[in-house]
Order: structure tokens, then C-alpha cells, then sequence
């Protein structure tokens, strides 16, 4: 009889054969590409010239926008400046959110119940209001458009985080280091933080996905930065005013954060079913 697989081999093992993993990597891989090798990838310069309105045709696959765009050319630009701030975003609400999190898990009482009644009322007011505040109380551009999505995601992080941590605290290895002596911060850093690695990884992988479509929201108000610059929500908002003329402007952003959505999304489910500890033994 063959000895089992290591846990990691199995994990991999379960994630290879997921077909979600496969198309939502693929989705992820193309957009990944576009935001790299804009430069080499787009027909034109994003903020080259030609005909309005043009229909698609071999010159431009996508047509051409009020301004005379190429919008296939802006769209593979507009995955750079998208891709970022959603990154950018969803790190911060890590670095945030996740000490918050394993403060108010481990340690419990005043502190839990200070730390979770501020997230709690973080969570009462919709997001995208909290976004727009934040965004214009600091100023107009990317940077605040970035710092507002990454604190509406906080209360994600920190929630999920002192859930997982409620669990770990009561494993017999936290309780043996307990034990032996170990203090706060060792027990914390070095037996419970490694237990939330997991957890994390799809968490952000399924957190980028909503953090592009709330910047593309932002910026689709009006509230980021250059709008000349290719962004797909700030190409949504210029393409609205044009839609009676033709769709396409609007058509390719769309899809773009769509499709890239989606790809998040599988992937991260993918990496949810795989690390989850209650799938990770043969059945």
C-alpha cells in the first residue's frame, strides 16, 4: 500500500484538479499579463489619436471612443493602474485588519469587545459610502481612491481573522506553549500567526476581486485621479456619456473587470477547497 501524500502534496493535488482553479488562473494570468506587458501588448499608445467612434475592425478590435481612443489599447493600459490599487488596497486592509483581528481573538475580553464594536460599526454603513467619505475627506487621486478601499475592506480581514483565531487559541499546541512558559507575543507570532496563513491567502485572493470593482467604482463617480488616464471605471464613466453612439467603450471595461472579478473569485474558491483543513485528508 502507497503511504499517504504530505498534506502539502495533497492540498496541491486538490487544488490541480479543481477546474475552477484552472479557468479562474487563466483569467487571473491574462489580466496579470495585460497590467505587465501593456507596452508590448497594446496596439497603440493609450492616448494615441484616430477616428471617433470607429467600429470594430482589424485596426481596432475594439473601436474607438468619444475621444478617439483606441479602446482595446486603453483597456490592456487600464489593467495596470486597476491591478495596482486593488494590490495596493488589499494590503493595506491585510496589515490593518489582521492585527486588529488576532488581538481581538487572542487575548479576548476588553479588548476583544473594543476592537469588534468599532468594526461593528464600521460594518453598519454601506461600503461604498464609507469609501466616498474617506476618499473625498482626504482628497481627490488614486492615492485616496487606494486608502479608502483599503479601510472598507478592514472589517473583513479583522472579523474573519478573530474567527480563526477563536478556534486556534483553543488547539492542545497553543495550550502546550501556554504551558511551557511562553510568552504573549511568542505564542502569538510564532504558533498562531502560522495558522493564519491559509485563512489570509484566500481571503486577499478572493478580497482583489471586490477591492478592482470598488476602485472602478470609485472612479467611475469621479473620484480618482487623471481621468485622461486608462482606468477601467474612470473609461466606464467617459463611456456612458456616449453609450447611444456605440457601446463599445463600455463594452470592453466592462468585460475587463468582469472577467478579472470572476477570475479572482475561482481562484480563490479553488484556494479556499484546497486549504481548508476539513478537505485536506483523503476521503
Amino acid at each position: 500500500m502507497n503511504s499517504p501524500l504530505p498534506q502539502i502534496d495533497r492540498r496541491w493535488q486538490r487544488f490541480r484538479d479543481n477546474r475552477s482553479a484552472w479557468i479562474g488562473g487563466v483569467l487571473v494570468l491574462v489580466t496579470a499579463s495585460m497590467a505587465i506587458g501593456a507596452p508590448w501588448l497594446a496596439p497603440y499608445a493609450p492616448n494615441d489619436t484616430h477616428e471617433q467612434f470607429a467600429s470594430p475592425s482589424v485596426s481596432h478590435w475594439l473601436g474607438t471612443d468619444i475621444q478617439r481612443y483606441d479602446t482595446l489599447s486603453r483597456v490592456i493600459h487600464g489593467a495596470r493602474l486597476s491591478l495596482l490599487a486593488g494590490c495596493v488596497s488589499i494590503g493595506l486592509a491585510m496589515g490593518v485588519g489582521v492585527p486588529i483581528g488576532l488581538a481581538a481573538g487572542y487575548f479576548g475580553g476588553r479588548w476583544d469587545a473594543i476592537l469588534m464594536r468599532t468594526i461593528d460599526v464600521a460594518l453598519a454603513f454601506p461600503s461604498i459610502l464609507l469609501a466616498l467619505l474617506a476618499a473625498t475627506a482626504i482628497s481627490r487621486g488614486w492615492g485616496a481612491v487606494v486608502l479608502a478601499v483599503g479601510l472598507i475592506n478592514v472589517p473583513v480581514f479583522a472579523r474573519q481573522i478573530r474567527a480563526t483565531v477563536l478556534g486556534i487559541r483553543q488547539q492542545e499546541y497553543v495550550t502546550a506553549s501556554r504551558a511551557l512558559g511562553g510568552s504573549p507575543w511568542h505564542i502569538v507570532t510564532r504558533v498562531v500567526l502560522p495558522g493564519l496563513v491559509s485563512p489570509m491567502v484566500v481571503l486577499a485572493t478572493l478580497g482583489l476581486g471586490s477591492a478592482i470593482l470598488e476602485v472602478a467604482g470609485l472612479s467611475f463617480l469621479g473620484i480618482g485621479g487623471d481621468p485622461t488616464e486608462p482606468e477601467w471605471g474612470a473609461m466606464m464613466a467617459i463611456a456612458k456619456e456616449s453609450l447611444g453612439k456605440s457601446v463599445w467603450p463600455a463594452l470592453g471595461p466592462g468585460l475587463a473587470i468582469s472577467l478579472t472579478i470572476l477570475g479572482f473569485n475561482l481562484l480563490g474558491d479553488a484556494l479556499r477547497d484546497a486549504l481548508d483543513p476539513k478537505l485536506s485528508t483523503d476521503r
